[in-house]
């Protein structure tokens, strides 16, 4: 199956090109499959993009996710401390568009985070916050198991 976001994608070539070796090059960091996924669902559902918080909790599942997992990943929750620092990380920087805090980027650090997970986590949101918008312009139709956003408190 060619997901419909890489279809949308194919009208610029070198976009989705881009797009590929990013995701490439990210593969080749420390971050585990089951955590991009984390960080993947987590921002989804901060931006609102149906598309892209149905294709993560089914990739979320295929990598070992759980049911539960994927809808706490959606909500900034995760069950290990390592994957709960990570999700409050993507949570500052998506709150403050990137400008993280000093006292941000040092509870990072003191919860265990390198500076080059830090900065796998930003190309994780990065990445992430790219196929939203690219979703949210196209208005990607949903090719996966449709979810609905989740109602935050």
């Amino acid at each position: 199956m060619v997901p419909n976001l890489y279809r949308t994608l194919g009208h610029a070539p070198s976009v989705l090109a881009g797009l590929l070796q990013l995701g490439q090059a990210l593969d080749g960091g420390s971050l585990s499959g089951l955590l991009k996924e984390q960080i993947a669902l987590r921002v989804a559902e901060r931006n609102g993009c149906g598309y892209c918080a149905s294709a993560h909790t089914a990739i979320g599942k295929s990598v070992g996710l759980t049911d539960a997992q994927t809808i706490e990943a959606r909500q900034g929750k995760a069950e290990s401390d390592h994957a709960q620092a990570v999700l409050r990380l993507v949570d500052a920087i998506l709150e403050r568009e990137g400008y993280i805090t000093d006292s941000q980027l040092a509870a990072a650090r003191e919860a265990g985070l390198s500076d080059a997970v830090v900065l796998e986590v930003f190309g994780e949101v990065i990445k992430n916050f790219f196929t939203n918008y690219v979703n949210h312009i196209a208005q990607t139709e949903v090719d996966f198991p449709e979810i609905s956003q989740l109602q935050e408190a």
